[in-house]
């Protein structure tokens, strides 16, 4: 079985590391990452299976993060906001087949047009996309990630934007929300999904699936 943690973290918006994380996914990132311990590996977010994403709630937004082991949540800095962590265990152990869940995912839908069809119509190399294609995008993708979609709510979010090395490389990642309900066809494939996240931009607040039993 593999453990994940589920980690929510409470902004205090009176910080000002807070608010800027916020109004970076680039800086959402690196805040993120210094929660875990330096590893060697190249691609250490998707070795230590970090996900995250940025909710609007009650008191605010908040963050969710997934991760392979605990985050050291000490590791923020002093006033940064309140935190939260639980284990997934019991939520894993619960896939069965034939479980009705209902889902949440931020995800950045799109399509990668070939050369030609890129010429002909002066499209871009990923081309995002909106209302019924970024509905049926996530229903194919869920079908490959072991669930069978019954209902879907989707809804625009801004894109995950930020800048690296002083602004010599800009990432931006058109996002959609999709909740809905589905039923779990094959356990241990949704597992994997889970653990790996789904579609693009998964470094910068994409992809991260949460499920709950419908």
């Amino acid at each position: 079985m593999t453990e994940l943690w589920l980690t929510r973290i409470i902004p205090d918006l009176r910080s000002r590391q807070a608010r800027r994380d916020l109004a970076s996914a680039v800086g959402m990132h690196h805040r993120v990452m210094q929660l875990f311990p330096d590893t060697a590996v190249e691609q250490a977010r998707a070795a230590l299976g970090v996900l995250f994403r940025i909710e609007d709630g009650p008191q605010g937004p908040h963050i969710l993060i997934q991760s392979r082991m605990r985050p050291e949540e000490t590791a923020l800095p002093a006033g940064y906001g309140t935190t939260a962590a639980k284990p997934l265990t019991p939520l894993l152990e619960g896939l069965r087949s034939g479980r009705p869940v209902r889902y949440r995912i931020a995800a950045s839908a799109v399509r990668k047009p070939g050369k030609t069809t890129r010429t002909v119509y002066n499209l871009k190399p990923v081309v995002p996309l909106t209302g019924t294609a970024a509905d049926d995008w996530w229903i194919r993708q869920a079908q490959q990630s072991g669930l069978t979609i019954h209902t879907v709510r989707s809804a625009p979010l801004d894109a995950a934007r930020g800048e690296h090395a002083k602004g010599k490389h800009r990432i931006c990642h058109a996002r959609t929300r999709f909740d809905g309900t589905a039923t779990v066809t094959d356990p241990g494939l949704l597992q994997r999904r889970l653990t790996e996240g789904i579609g693009r931009g998964k470094a910068y607040g994409c992809g991260l699936l949460t499920l709950a039993p419908a």
